[in-house]
């Protein structure tokens, strides 16, 4: 696939190309606002949530059409471009209609493929540019079959965000990054750009610098990071938005390099035990899942928590793996002594919490 080398007109390809805005559009006065802000500091594209698909029913899901009317305003005020995310056919109608310059396919519908194509079917003979959140779930393949429905209905101005990926697990992320999916994405479409949405993957304000370095360290083309005038006021998902202020200093700080780092860079190395740090976490909370799974198990067949024969014996193996992996088996008897520790501590809890439930079950 080809894609065209012009992804916004008028835009230089200096990186990184920034998208900003609130999660949400709430009000106008909080839309002009932010936007007059963020045109402030050079900001050339606004985003703002008008349709918000909600886990369950009840939350704030978007002031819907009224606020395409903001984004007109916006545009006429700032000169900045306007980008929303679209899921319907009908989203996509009132979009073009209300001039919106750029579409965004968000994660939950970028998973399925009937909604994407709906999307590319109305946008056919239209000429604007689409970017395509990758999916919830960590397959790159719906990720590239959502770009391809797009790009065979004559879309070439595509770009894909790189917004992290769920997981049952509780980790440092919202949604981990998982970088080797989007490095794949890469490797298959070498010409599309990739941005990097670090409010999404982090959840967290605090994380929204380290993030966006690591993905000018991978060479992605531009960053979407939710800016709100008002974060701790925001309607939705205020922990992940930074104001203005905070964005402009964030992007001062970023260091972005001429050329593509090799593996053998130190900063690419380090990128990379942290990514290695973060799945050990992942890992470490999965096998206290099941040390927690086992507490309640031994509590229900009236067992003892500590099996001494056991754990002699995962000891003992694991340090012979070890040594056949060039590591010190003294090490890896330390790492597991202090895993076998903590597991017994949740163990523990769970059984106490049993009997407590237990006794207040036969008051």
């Amino acid at each position: 696939m080809e894609f065209s080398s012009i992804l916004f007109p008028g835009m230089d390809d200096k990186r990184p190309l920034v998208i900003a805005g609130p999660c949400s559009a709430e009000t106008e006065e909080q839309v002009m606002t932010t936007a007059r802000q963020l045109a402030a500091i050079g900001i050339k594209i606004f985003r703002a949530g008008i349709w918000k698909p909600r886990t369950k029913p009840g939350g704030f899901e978007g002031v819907g059409s009224p606020g395409l009317k903001w984004l007109q305003r916006v545009k006429k005020e700032t000169g900045m471009y306007t980008t929303t995310e679209v899921a319907t056919e009908k989203h996509v109608y009132e979009a073009l209609k209300y001039g919106v310059d750029i579409l965004w396919i968000g994660a939950r519908t970028t998973a399925n493929p009937f909604a994407v194509q709906e999307i590319a079917n109305t946008l056919i003979g239209v000429d604007i540019p689409v970017l395509i959140k990758n999916p919830v779930n960590p397959d790159v393949e719906l990720w590239v079959g959502a770009i391809e429905r797009l790009y065979n209905a004559g879309i070439t101005r595509l770009a894909a965000i790189h917004r992290g990926f769920s997981s049952a697990d509780k980790n440092v992320y919202r949604n981990t990054p998982q970088w080797h999916i989007p490095i794949e994405l890469k490797r298959r479409f070498p010409d599309l750009p990739i941005f990097c949405d670090p409010s999404h993957m982090g959840g967290k304000r605090s994380m929204i610098q380290s993030l966006s370095q690591q993905a000018m360290d991978l060479n992605y083309s531009g960053l979407i990071i939710e800016s709100h005038c008002s974060p701790d006021e925001a309607w939705s998902d205020k922990d992940q938005q930074v104001t203005p202020e905070e964005l402009d200093r964030i992007l001062h700080s970023l260091v972005i390099r001429d050329t593509i780092q090799t593996t053998e860079d130190l900063s690419t190395l380090r990128r990379q035990i942290d990514e290695i740090d973060n799945q050990l976490l992942d890992l470490l909370s999965k096998r206290m899942r099941v040390s927690r799974e086992i507490g309640h198990y031994k509590f229900e067949h009236d067992m003892p928590v500590l099996q001494t024969m056991r754990y002699d014996e995962i000891l003992r193996d694991r340090a012979e793996q070890a040594e056949r992996m060039d590591m010190s088996g003294d090490f890896i008897r330390k790492v597991l002594e202090s895993i076998h520790e903590e597991s017994v501590r949740q163990q523990l809890v769970i059984m106490e919490n049993a009997k407590k439930e237990d006794q207040s079950n036969q008051l």
